[in-house]
């Protein structure tokens, strides 16, 4: 069965005006209907189709006028837009619980703001950095737009970590922009594996044989850490695998790469000679999954997560103001979040929606992993859980 996105519902209420005094007398609308337009419902299939699916709203407004619900794309944008105090609480829990993460994998893409007041004159690039963090098993997304690289966005989050944890983990490709200025002791930084990879992948036809010992040698590197996954174990554990069984390949690898250069085999200018400088370059970073638990191999967990803002950009084109990238951050994050933890997200939305007063005062209590808890103990009068702050 096919059905329409959005349902209108037409109220026909009779008036009567009085003949002695002329007032005017309006039916009243049935219980629950008003005062807003617009149930939360529709706002929360509004920015799904949006800021989820990556529908451009001139879009949706063309499907519902064909569905015979001609709704204009400015009113689905002020109709989402108009709930953006509504989510921002979630939105700066979001933000503190990434700041309290274990693990942060972090990227940029360009983005673009028609209308937009620069702070850093001497910039002339727009980006969309995105975040991905896991603390405790739980997967959290965070996108920011505008002037500001990864490494400086994420070290506003950090502003927000709590001083007694341990270093946070972060991982991004070897860009100096995705590093922020931090002391050794606040992050560990980590450089992406597939990045490596990648430069040998790109010229295995052209250096055939060399190539593929490097290639053999980084697979041998993922099918331990894909024994860790499958094995079920914990970091320490982890780590201690690949000091056994990893560790003698990288050291045979590193060994491989450094005689190329000194016996003069490869031309440092050449391909491949720029391949072997990466990953020499960068052998520091590459490697810490071989000194530090909890370490991640690559960075593909935030580059999937980028591919909503790809197809944004493919769709959209732009931002029109730093107001509507703002909106499509805050409502990315969210649906992003919830899709990383396997919640729903129109229902996620919807709810929090109608429990706006409670969300502004324990947004904890209404996060996509904690909302259904706090709706049973609210249906039955309970006090909810806090989570950890």
């Amino acid at each position: 069965m096919g059905q329409v996105p959005i349902r209108v519902t037409f109220y026909y209420r009779e008036q009567l005006k009085s003949a002695g005094c002329d007032n005017v007398y309006t039916a009243p609308l049935p219980e629950g209907v008003g005062p807003s337009h617009y149930d939360a419902t529709a706002v929360s299939m509004f920015a799904l189709m949006r800021y989820g699916l990556g529908l451009p709203m001139y879009r949706q407004a063309a499907m519902l006028t064909y569905l015979g619900v001609p709704i204009a794309a400015s009113t689905q944008f002020e109709v989402v837009a108009e709930q953006f105090e509504t989510f921002r609480p979630i939105g700066q829990e979001l933000v503190r619980q990434v700041a309290d993460a274990e693990v942060a994998y972090l990227d940029d893409t360009g983005m673009t703001i028609l209308k937009q007041m620069r702070i850093h004159s001497e910039r002339t690039g727009t980006f969309t950095t995105g975040i991905i963090a896991t603390r405790e098993a739980i997967q959290i997304a965070l996108f920011f737009t505008g002037e500001n690289h990864s490494g400086e966005n994420m070290k506003q989050v950090l502003q927000h970590r709590s001083p007694d944890l341990p270093a946070l983990i972060q991982m991004s490709d070897a860009l100096s922009r995705n590093f922020s200025e931090l002391e050794a002791d606040e992050v560990i930084q980590c450089s992406c594996m597939t990045h490596g990879r990648r430069n040998f992948v790109d010229i295995v036809k052209s250096f055939p044989e060399e190539c593929h010992l490097v290639l053999q040698a980084i697979g041998k590197i993922y099918a331990v850490d894909k024994q860790a996954k499958d094995d079920g174990l914990d970091p320490p554990q982890r780590l201690a695998l690949h000091q056994e069984l990893s560790k003698p390949v990288m050291d045979e690898l590193k060994k491989w790469l450094d005689e190329q250069f000194e016996q003069k085999r490869v031309e440092p200018n050449s391909p491949l000679g720029s391949a072997i400088k990466y990953m020499k370059n960068h052998w520091d970073k590459l490697t810490q999954f071989l000194h530090v638990a909890g370490a991640p191999l690559d960075n593909n967990v935030v580059e999937r997560a980028l591919k909503k803002v790809v197809l944004h950009r493919k769709n959209s084109l732009f931002y029109r103001t730093a107001k509507g990238a703002a909106v499509g951050d805050l409502y990315m994050s969210i649906i992003q979040t919830c899709q990383l933890n396997k919640v729903d997200p129109f229902d996620y939305l919807t709810e929090v929606q109608r429990h706006a007063p409670a969300v502004a005062a324990a947004p904890s209590q209404w996060l996509p992993w904690t909302y259904k808890e706090t709706l049973v103990a609210l249906a039955g009068g309970a006090a909810p859980q806090l989570t950890p702050e």
